[in-house]
């Protein structure tokens, strides 16, 4: 069955930059972002990986793993990493997962059951559904899943705001708008009453309609 949001990760041992890992277990009780990517030593690919290695302290802040996944072999990694650096200005200090075997790939359903290896026979153009972000909550859920062509690179900026939008409404009965980042206004559901709203939030809510009701952020 293809993954959805609410399914469950699955889990996976494999070999990363950072020793072998049990990917349920090195989550723990921490929300996680898994990015796959086709290649290593290909453009788009670098400068993501030098994209997310720059956000890497805002990702720690909100309490959250990043780990990248291609079918590249560690030594491959050991080089391409110096590129990372060299080219992007930015070193990942995540793990970064190989999957030869191309299990992993296929268990997220980022490549047909019938794909084959050897994984370094493989181009980007054989592994070009594999460009896909799964963000992964503490119980070890799917709560968002992005995919995106092989010739167009991810916006990690993006990710971000759509991690800080899931946790925020983790934890408040809440909802976010169109372009919400950090700070902005959010939603009520329309099921709250104004008098339960008042209670929740203080009377700071602006209803513009019998379905849209608007607060401040309540982390801001």
């Amino acid at each position: 069955m293809p993954l959805s949001i609410g399914s469950l990760a699955p889990n996976f041992r494999a070999e990363s930059t950072q020793g072998e890992i049990d990917f349920h277990n090195w989550v723990g009780d921490s929300w996680c972002i898994l990015f796959a990517h086709p290649k290593a030593f290909t453009s788009v690919c670098t400068s993501e990986l030098g994209a997310v290695a720059r956000l890497e302290p805002e990702f720690a802040k909100r309490d959250t793993k990043i780990a990248s996944l291609s079918v590249d072999t560690q030594h491959s990694y050991v080089k391409w990493m110096q590129d990372i650096e060299q080219t992007q200005g930015h070193r990942p200090s995540f793990p970064m997962i190989s999957d030869p075997d191309l299990n992993i790939s296929k268990a997220y359903g980022m490549l047909p059951a019938s794909a084959q290896g050897p994984a370094g026979a493989r181009n980007a153009g054989d592994n070009m559904t594999v460009r896909n972000v799964f963000v992964i909550a503490p119980d070890k859920t799917i709560q968002m899943i992005q995919v995106y062509p092989l010739l167009v690179g991810r916006n990690f900026d993006e990710v971000l705001r759509c991690l800080d939008a899931l946790q925020l409404t983790e934890r408040h009965p809440v909802a976010t708008p169109a372009n919400w980042k950090r700070g902005d206004k959010v939603m009520v559901g329309p099921d709250l009453s104004d008098a339960e709203i008042e209670r929740r939030f203080g009377d700071t809510s602006d209803r513009l309609n019998s379905y849209i009701s608007m607060i401040p952020d309540p982390e801001a």
